[in-house]
């Protein structure tokens, strides 16, 4: 059954500035933007789940005025680049992680919830050509999990004109065996309380997968976009009793969102 719900807001503080000018006085003076708005999508009740609800998720970013990324995709967590020579950003990023729950899906009653938590961690982003962005997010997760989870992606985007861009490229996802416990793992006592068969994973890929965007600036101030991703779990994901008794390998997502910017000083 298909249900509307408030998910977490995406987070994104953007600088271009060297480490060292953080110490600098009067960093945090100059121009700035301010840009809120919302996306709607379709999404998996649960990673590994065949049924689908609709998700509301808040839009948030923050950064100075005139340092505008060549590139952003919608999968890139809160991050901020300490680091940006203009093909090269690196810097800290982490993720919120939501609870999950037998609330969420009967398939999850008698398995042991998520806790909501965080994910921190680095990451680092390339441009090999002035068309090509990876980028790769290493996250620990704290409180909801113990594991390690790592992501890959590269895009490659073209602008069909000045207010339109077209994007697309593969994901591959991996993590550790703690983070494949916690939302795979099937303990003896949670096999008797859900049904499902033991299951004990050990660590290795996630997900493989490919996404694709398509962003219009309608104003120089709004900007909308229409975006889809489709994944396939595999390895520890793939195998756990969870994905092959109740659920699906296959995962797809898509959504539209749409956003506003505040230009101010301080």
């Amino acid at each position: 059954m298909s249900k509307f719900a408030v998910a977490g807001a995406v987070l994104c503080f953007s600088t271009m500035l060297a480490t060292p000018s953080l110490a600098q006085p009067g960093w945090f003076s100059g121009d700035w933007s301010l840009t809120l708005g919302v996306a709607a999508l379709s999404i998996p009740e649960y990673e590994g789940d065949d049924k689908y609800r609709f998700v509301a998720q808040p839009i948030v970013s923050f950064g100075r005025q005139g340092t505008e990324r060549r590139f952003s995709s919608r999968n890139d967590n809160i991050s901020i680049g300490l680091i940006d020579t203009g093909t090269f950003r690196a810097g800290p990023t982490g993720k919120l992680v939501f609870e999950r729950d037998g609330g969420d899906s009967d398939d999850l009653v008698g398995l042991d919830p998520i806790r909501f938590g965080v994910e921190l961690g680095g990451f680092a982003e390339v441009y090999p050509t002035d068309w090509l962005r990876v980028r790769g997010e290493v996250r620990h997760g704290i409180r909801a999990h113990d594991g390690l989870v790592a992501d890959l992606s590269a895009d490659a985007f073209m602008n069909l004109s000045p207010t339109v861009q077209i994007s697309a490229g593969p994901r591959v996802s991996m993590a550790s065996s703690d983070y494949f416990d916690a939302y795979y793992g099937v303990s003896a006592t949670e096999s008797l309380a859900s049904g499902l068969a033991p299951y004990t994973p050990e660590g290795g890929f996630r997900s493989v997968g490919v996404g694709a965007a398509i962003k219009w600036d309608v104003t120089d101030k709004v900007e909308t976009s229409l975006f889809g991703e489709y994944s396939r779990l595999v390895g520890p994901a793939a195998d756990s009793s969870l994905v092959r008794e109740r659920g699906d390998e296959n995962q797809f997502m898509i959504g539209v969102s749409a956003t506003y910017r505040f230009d101010f000083s301080l």
